[in-house]
């Protein structure tokens, strides 16, 4: 089996440059540096193929072709490498992280994907450790998933969500234990690793056209309307405490039942930062599965919407599509 690990650097923090409008990504500025820490590291990390989006970008700009775009990549090159690090700005990294694991089935092979809060080449960056503790888990060939790296935690990709905008332990996973410590030893929590059941396979087409809502007190129903018009295919929505929201506004539960009605398949998530869904546990919340939402248990949102998307892009009808988002497919959700 090839001992490399390929590295693509899809931009982000990890990889920018100051410049008179703040930082921003710049090509052929990442990978020389990386080279040498591998090159100076006694052969102790792996040696490495890489490869740079064209242009890197920041994060805030990713769409989901981006998504398919790093899948294809990563993909294509299965074969040729033993581990692959996805080098990724942190603010949409939760949301890359999520959609690779439903775009790449069955791969079988680790995926890292981390970046810094500090760009690489700055005295007190992060983004050193970081990437190097990516090589490493990516010569792991236990961990046959798409994991999220950063600081001192490895985390399922679809369990993971950005907490902090400015710490360099940004990124936490609430509702599932991290995967493996990264401290002086990589320990791995093996009962928690996935096992592909399926030969790798790539998912990446197109996505359907998904939106996600937050519920707020006075939340009207006129704004869900206007969210449920085409192309829309799927909706989640971040609801209250495990699942609730205004039981008595029959207005707003008429647009629900409506836009299922329709065709699209509504997903209620919890907005909480810990817990689930809990279907039939308050009232509240069963009046949007009465109206024809879906729960989404303890999936963040992040993974909720990246697996809505990919299960629309499929042309699944409808109905099948909500029975899979109530299923674990990906390690992303606990029923």
């Amino acid at each position: 089996m090839p001992d490399s690990v390929f590295v693509l650097h899809t931009g982000g923090t990890i990889g920018m440059v100051d410049t008179p409008e703040g930082h921003t990504p710049v090509a052929d500025a990442l990978g020389p540096y990386l080279d040498w820490i591998v090159a100076n590291s006694g052969g102790e990390l792996p040696s490495i193929d890489f490869l740079e989006l064209d242009p890197p970008i920041d994060s805030a700009n990713a769409t989901p072709d981006d998504w398919c775009t790093i899948a294809r990549t990563l993909y294509e090159r299965r074969a040729d490498h033993s581990g692959f690090v996805v080098l990724h700005g942190t603010d949409t990294m939760a949301y890359t992280s999520s959609a690779l694991s439903f775009l790449l089935p069955g791969f079988g092979k680790p995926v890292v994907v981390t970046g810094s809060q500090i760009p690489i080449t700055r005295i007190r960056s992060d983004g050193r450790q970081n990437f190097i503790g990516a090589l490493q888990v990516a010569t792991r060939p236990e961990l046959q998933e798409v994991m999220l790296l950063f600081g001192e935690v490895l985390l399922r990709g679809n369990r993971s969500t950005k907490m902090d905008a400015s710490g360099l332990d940004a990124f936490e996973s609430p509702r599932f234990p991290p995967l493996a410590d990264i401290g002086i030893d990589i320990v791995v929590r093996r009962e928690l690793v996935l096992r592909p059941d399926d030969l790798p396979r790539l998912t990446a087409g197109r996505l359907g056209h998904v939106a996600a809502t937050r519920l707020f007190p006075g939340f009207s129903a006129s704004i869900l309307a206007n969210l449920c018009r085409p192309p829309l295919q799927g909706l989640v929505i971040e609801a209250y405490g495990a699942g609730n929201g205004p039981s008595d506004d029959h207005e707003f539960l008429a647009a629900i039942e409506a836009a299922t009605t329709q065709g699209i398949v509504v997903v209620v998530v919890t907005q909480c930062v810990r817990g689930s869904v809990q279907p039939g546990a308050y009232a509240t919340g069963s009046a949007l599965i009465s109206a024809g939402a879906v729960p989404g248990y303890d999936m963040t949102p992040e993974a909720a919407l990246t697996k809505l998307a990919v299960l629309l892009g499929q042309d699944l009808d409808p109905a099948t599509v909500e029975v899979m988002m109530q299923q674990d497919i990906a390690g992303e959700l606990t029923r």
